[in-house]
């Protein structure tokens, strides 16, 4: 298990230059036409979506550096959530929530709101119900989706967000689709991003995301990008609406 733990860490983070380069190959579209194939990077799938090549999932046994008690203090969340400015009504959705560590952190702030905790892995969905116990937070609600599908209801929420995940989502064209569908009017969408404008942060590349690249993509799902918070050390917070 330690062993699986530091290659999936290794894999997230950088270990030299190039390591996130496309592979020589021409691609082949698929049948939707929003997708297209190529030869698998390192870090990649394989699968390019609007020219970027979509990274590979942080599985369920990385919890354990999502719960890393340094955390608040590298990624600042506290900064993060002030940043989101929500109302205490305020339904929010978490996709790919993981073990809920910002899950938490937002649902003190929305007490006659909830927050609907969104992944796609049964494993997280037990971390976030055992959370919810443990914290005895009755506002937070765990919600297994697909890879294509956060299962959110039409018109149902005020706020997305997306932190460090959107760049691994195997159909961003279909999420997006389904997550425009469910904002309610006024509704904002959040992508919380390393920055790859800036090579001093130690990411690797496909598990980082550009303001330009994002923009073009939300541009596909009909939003359109509102403000680019710059207020943490090495993500965009970055907010989207209609």
């Amino acid at each position: 298990m330690y062993r699986l733990l530091i290659f999936l860490l290794a894999a997230f983070f950088s270990c030299g230059p190039g390591s996130s380069q496309q592979t020589a190959g021409k691609a082949k579209t698929d049948s939707s036409g929003y997708y297209q194939y190529r030869n698998a990077t390192r870090d990649g799938i394989g699968k390019v979506y609007q020219g970027r090549e979509i990274a590979q999932v942080m599985g369920h046994l990385g919890a354990a550096w999502l719960e890393r008690p340094e955390r608040e203090q590298e990624e600042r969340t506290d900064l993060l959530l002030d940043a989101l400015d929500l109302k205490p009504t305020d339904v929010v959705a978490d996709i790919g929530a993981g073990t809920g560590y910002f899950t938490f952190l937002m649902a003190p702030e929305v007490p006659q709101g909830k927050v609907l905790a969104v992944d796609i892995q049964p494993e997280m969905i037990d971390y976030l119900n055992a959370g919810k116990r443990k914290r005895n937070m009755s506002n937070v609600e765990a919600v297994l989706g697909t890879e294509s599908n956060p299962k959110l209801p039409a018109n149902s929420v005020d706020l997305v967000i997306m932190i460090d995940a959107y760049h691994e989502f195997s159909y961003p064209r279909e999420m997006m689709n389904t997550i425009v569908k469910a904002l309610k009017p006024g509704g904002r969408v959040v992508l919380v991003e390393y920055r790859a404008e800036d090579p001093s942060v130690p990411i690797k590349e496909l598990h980082k995301l550009s303001v330009a690249q994002a923009t073009k993509e939300m541009k596909a799902a009909g939003l359109k990008l509102i403000k680019n918070d710059s207020r943490l050390p090495q993500q965009h917070v970055m907010f989207f609406g209609r």
